[in-house]
């Protein structure tokens, strides 16, 4: 079965940091574009980083340059997003996409998983 799974999310304080992982299932990650998103309650889904399967180019959104960094692992078929310096704002629900290139479609998802930043 073909899936994405992610992992890792949680409830952390502002400034502090969570890494995400997004595994896959029935599919290498090594030759898809891997996208990061998510959604904060009431408004639409923003990307927040991709992975470029052709090279090692990463795109990442400007509200998390600097705070936020992806990687692969593809010995343990998983993607990680690794998110410093949290800030309220940063508080959604966090999806993992694989593509054949970064960009607006994706051909598989995962379920999603919660990052709550707060006091």
């Amino acid at each position: 079965q073909v899936q994405l799974v992610e992992s890792g999310g949680g409830l952390v304080q502002p400034g502090g940091s969570l890494r995400l992982s997004c595994v896959a299932h029935g599919f290498s990650l090594e030759h898809y574009a891997i996208g990061w998103f998510r959604q904060a309650p009431g408004k639409e889904r923003e990307g927040v980083a991709c992975a470029s399967s052709f090279d090692t180019s990463t795109y990442y959104s400007d509200f998390v340059k600097g705070r936020f960094t992806m990687s692969r692992d593809n010995a343990k078929n998983t993607v990680y997003l690794q998110m410093n310096s949290l800030k309220p704002e940063d508080t959604a629900v966090y999806y993992c996409g694989a593509a054949e290139a970064c960009g607006p479609e994706y051909d598989y998802w995962g379920q999603g998983t919660q990052v709550t930043v707060s006091l």
